[in-house]
């Protein structure tokens, strides 16, 4: 089953310094048809004006991944971490047990960036921060593993400059960039579901093209196939049923 999800049935959220569409039910905007699917629990298309931004505000028992497209976010936390986040870089945030944080635009360009919310595979863990720097050059034509479990990642794996995020969720996050001919197959293992987000571009997905801001819910198939692309960079999501269990006292 694949159910596409078109760029403008996404809610949308005018707030005059923020723009924003909603792949699933989040804030103001609410439809019992798209509150997540699998373990994913969000995917904001934000674009925030400069000199404005969210304040400081609180999350927890979170994976929040922000991948900025276009401009400079400033990114600050109560662990007292401090980033810029540029176009091309990737964040994770455990929110765990709580943690407190702003985004701002401090620069003079709008700034736009994907937000996705995921949800953790234990709850209750020690907040935690990683980015990565994930510039085009370094991405060529192909698939890239953007964030992989935790618990699938060895120590030094994970240091290594172009390792993925790691995140407390079973859920794995792969970012294609695809021109042309050339296809890429996904294989999806029995009992998973898949997310596809198309950032830029188009793509040819089940009979379908597929461009900016388009998306496709899949389950109970083997696989998925994007093909005939023009300069297409896809989000790909391999998901897990919802469910989170409490860290043990």
């Amino acid at each position: 089953m694949i159910t596409l999800r078109p760029s403008d049935a996404r809610g949308h959220a005018d707030h005059g310094w923020l723009q924003a569409r909603h792949s699933f039910s989040f804030a103001d905007y609410w439809d019992p048809r798209y509150t997540g699917w699998g373990n994913l629990r969000v995917l904001n298309e934000d674009r925030i004006a400069p000199g404005t931004g969210f304040g400081m505000h609180g999350h927890r028992d979170m994976e929040i991944i922000t991948i900025v497209l276009a401009g400079v976010l400033t990114h600050r936390d109560s662990l007292g971490h401090q980033a810029v986040i540029r176009a091309g870089d990737v964040q994770r945030m455990s929110a765990g047990r709580g943690i407190r944080h702003s985004e701002v635009n401090e620069g003079p360009d709008p700034v736009h960036l994907l937000q996705i919310w995921i949800e953790p595979a234990v709850r209750g863990i020690d907040p935690g921060y990683e980015q990565r720097a994930l510039r085009p050059s370094s991405v060529g034509t192909g698939v890239r593993p953007i964030a992989r479990p935790a618990s699938s990642v060895s120590s030094d794996a994970a240091a290594a400059p172009d390792a993925p995020l790691t995140i407390h969720a079973d859920a794995a996050l792969d970012l294609a960039t695809l021109h042309g001919p050339q296809a890429v197959r996904h294989p999806i293992a029995p009992g998973r579901c898949a997310y596809v987000h198309v950032v830029r571009g188009s793509v040819h997905l089940a009979g379908q093209r597929l461009g900016a801001g388009d998306a496709a819910m899949v389950a109970d198939e083997p696989a998925i196939t994007l093909s005939d692309a023009e300069h297409a960079v896809v989000l790909l999501f391999d998901l897990a049923p919802n469910g989170a269990t409490p860290v043990p006292a």
